[in-house]
């Protein structure tokens, strides 16, 4: 039998000095260099919106202003022995406050580091496929739009 899991998590942005920057992770217990972006699993009778922004402020110590919604990410796992079938939606968000790293009592057990890095970086630095996959979908959105030469310019 397949367990079904859900979780969401955020690609968290800022801009610093003109690009925008990322919020990672660093689970415990993963080695140093370990990036991931925040997530967590959906609570009963949570929207997974509502569960993304939860999860990001928890494991970042950073709010958060909802963007679009990314995409999901799908996988399998093995837990006790058991398949577990996931489901991680992720959104695009925006800092409003907090302090990197400020994490509420008790996230320390989850989180061992979080901090800003420019996110054309985030393909490069992050561990997971999917998360990269994310990270690069945020990037294209909040790339600037390319200049059109005018019409009469031909």
């Amino acid at each position: 039998m397949t367990r079904r899991e859900r979780s969401a998590g955020l690609v968290l942005v800022r801009r610093l000095r003109g690009r925008p920057w990322l919020a990672v992770v660093r689970p415990r217990g993963k080695p140093a260099g370990t990036w991931a972006l925040p997530k967590g699993l959906v609570g009963p009778g949570e929207a997974a919106a509502e569960a993304a922004l939860r999860e990001g402020f928890e494991e970042t110590g950073v709010r958060a202003r909802l963007g679009p919604k990314l995409g999901d990410v799908r996988y399998v796992y093995t837990w006790q022995g058991e398949r577990v079938f996931k489901v991680v939606s992720f959104y695009l968000a925006y800092a409003t406050g907090g302090r990197i790293g400020a994490l509420p009592p008790g996230m320390e057990t989850e989180v061992a580091e979080a901090r800003w890095l420019p996110l054309e970086e985030a393909p490069r630095v992050l561990a997971y496929r999917g998360e990269r996959e994310m990270a690069a979908r945020a990037l294209a959105l909040l790339a600037p739009a390319p200049s059109r030469p005018a019409a009469d310019a031909v």
